[in-house]
């Protein structure tokens, strides 16, 4: 600490132990019901865990695409204020609730309010990873850089909003956010044109 800040460096460490303890715990929430016969067939098999395989395989690009983004952001900006340090274990917080919330929505995928729940978790997720980029780039002025992470909030809420009219809405938005990566090396390629054209 100097001068009231952190080094990023001290926040990554604490950081990928989180995502990775996170990232790993998605897959103890698994379905423990016995199949009704000693040879089960593919349909029994899908029945009881293609709902829960398909969540943890969305939490995990979820998880893995805001790690991403994490780690982006700490080599964009080195260092943290306390606000930003608060902020961060929040979003770390929201982390740590997401297998949680995957092993709800899961095993109750029909439940609205469990779809409610895991959508909250999600936009929670966006919410505090937008809050830290817009801390970040505020310092820059770099606005642009704030695209990637708005698009993220956006859907998120645009999902949990869809939950208040039919709860298997939201299965159709999540997987958008997957191109939030695409949106992000876009952008860095269009400011890396532009900074090329500037030069004499």
């Amino acid at each position: 600490m100097s001068g009231g800040h952190l080094e990023m460096r001290r926040l990554e460490a604490l950081s990928n132990t989180v995502f990775g303890v996170a990232m790993t715990l998605l897959a103890y929430q698994a379905p423990r019901e016995k199949f009704t016969s000693a040879d089960p067939q593919w349909r029994e098999i899908w029945h009881l865990y293609g709902a829960y395989l398909s969540t943890l395989l969305l939490s995990f690009i979820v998880a893995g695409m805001f790690w991403y983004s994490h780690q982006r952001r700490l080599a964009y900006a080195t260092h943290a204020g306390r606000v930003e340090v608060l902020v961060n274990l929040f979003f770390l917080l929201s982390i740590i609730l997401l297998p949680v919330t995957c092993g709800l929505y899961g095993n109750n995928y029909d439940s609205p309010n469990v779809t409610t729940l895991y959508s909250l978790n999600l936009l929670l997720i966006a919410l505090f990873n937008t809050a830290l980029w817009a801390i970040a780039v505020a310092r820059r002025q770099d606005w642009l850089t704030l695209i990637t992470p708005a698009f993220a909030l956006v859907l998120f809420g645009a999902a949990l909003l869809a939950c208040l009219i039919n709860p298997h809405w939201p299965k159709f938005i999540w997987p958008v956010a997957f191109l939030s990566p695409m949106i992000s090396a876009y952008i860095e390629r269009r400011k890396t044109l532009g900074s090329a054209s500037e030069q004499p």
